[in-house]
């Protein structure tokens, strides 16, 4: 079982938050978007679980509610405006993951939780990337990846 470390956000920019409060981080990587939101210039707005998007459980058949991480509005470099849904998540629970060969030559091993995770996130994320397209908006994954450049 994941053990995730759960802090509240204090902003020095919350004017900039539209959220509702507390703003809870379930994990240090939160903390650091939540700090890239609160003080990068193009970004105008931003929420944390603010919405809830429905989507069809593939392992128990029922209608569950998705509660992604965060809602961006920001400015392109064309001083564009978008607006961005984003999820933090672990590379190894993004249903796309390719096992890693180790040094020894050996394959890396998914676990069977990891596994379930994978494809609940799947239905969960083409829900949320449906709901972003009808309104205009991106869907994102932000895993270690993209957060701290870790080569893939």
């Amino acid at each position: 079982m994941s053990k995730y470390i759960k802090s509240e956000f204090f902003p020095k920019n919350p004017e900039k938050y539209s959220g509702k409060y507390p703003i809870i981080a379930r994990s240090s990587w939160e903390t650091t978007l939540m700090n890239v939101f609160d003080n990068h210039p193009n970004v105008l707005t931003w929420q944390s679980e603010s919405l809830s998007i429905p989507y069809l459980n593939p392992l128990t058949g029922r209608w569950s509610m998705y509660i992604p991480d965060f809602l961006v509005v920001y400015i392109d470099k064309n001083n564009k405006q978008h607006c961005e849904i984003i999820e933090v998540k672990p590379a190894k629970e993004d249903y796309r993951y390719v096992p890693t060969i180790r040094k020894n030559g050996r394959k890396e091993i998914i676990s069977k939780e990891t596994k379930l995770k994978q494809i609940i996130n799947m239905a969960k994320w083409k829900a949320a990337a449906e709901f972003c397209a009808r309104r205009g908006w991106f869907f994102r994954v932000m895993t270690e990846h993209q957060l701290f450049g870790i080569p893939k």
